[in-house]
């Protein structure tokens, strides 16, 4: 039985190093490891772990609440592990819909008792969504309710709204549309970002697992 899968974004390397060797010894595969808010976002998207622990005092522009609200487009559970318990800091994060808020520090028992009941709380939301009607061709043929000009980032492939807002493209269409969204990644895009933590992985001596 293949290991779970789990993507860490924690800004604090030594803390990140005995995260991962916690999980290791539960039994868990750490997929990836990244310090920065960006950076989490796009290795969720691409890996697509079966779980996020997401730190909230990350590296970069956003924080571990922000790159929460963007995960959650791709519907991937995530667990806060971070010392912050303030009560402006826990409205926001209870606004992403996480699995699960584990406070620094903790054993090790309630880290792993964490990640199962959040897990399985995963399990069950899933379990509970409305089944999509099946179509007869792809989906992406011509989605009700989508026509005429959208804008779209040529980079990040983001889309401007109405409103002028800017989100990204999943999120766009699953809220105006019927459509859901599975994540794979391409052997072209798997080696590109390969590369690009290879590169990472050297400039900061931090080890990055993909797999």
């Amino acid at each position: 039985m293949a290991k779970q899968q789990i993507l860490i974004a924690e800004d604090d390397t030594l803390f990140a190093q005995d995260l991962q060797s916690r999980l290791e010894s539960l039994d868990y595969e750490v997929c990836g490891n990244t310090r920065r808010a960006k950076e989490a976002v796009e290795l969720a998207r691409c890996l697509s772990p079966d779980l996020v622990l997401m730190d909230i005092l990350l590296a970069g522009e956003m924080d571990g609440i922000q790159a929460a609200e963007q995960i959650r487009a791709f519907r991937l559970p995530v667990i806060y592990v971070t010392g912050c318990w303030d009560g402006a800091t826990l409205e926001r994060a209870k606004g992403t819909e996480p699995c699960g808020y584990i406070l620094k520090p903790f054993e090790t028992a309630h880290l792993k008792v964490g990640i199962e009941m959040g897990l399985q709380r995963h399990r069950s939301l899933e379990r509970e969504r409305p089944r999509e009607p099946e179509c007869d061709g792809p989906a992406a043929a011509g989605p009700e309710g989508l026509n005429g000009l959208l804008s779209i980032c040529c980079y990040c492939k983001n889309i401007k709204d109405d409103e002028g807002a800017w989100s990204q493209i999943e999120a766009y269409i699953m809220k105006r549309t019927k459509v859901s969204f599975t994540h794979g990644m391409c052997p072209e895009c798997f080696g590109r970002v390969k590369a690009q933590l290879e590169r990472l992985e050297k400039a900061t001596s931090i080890s990055m697992v993909i797999g």
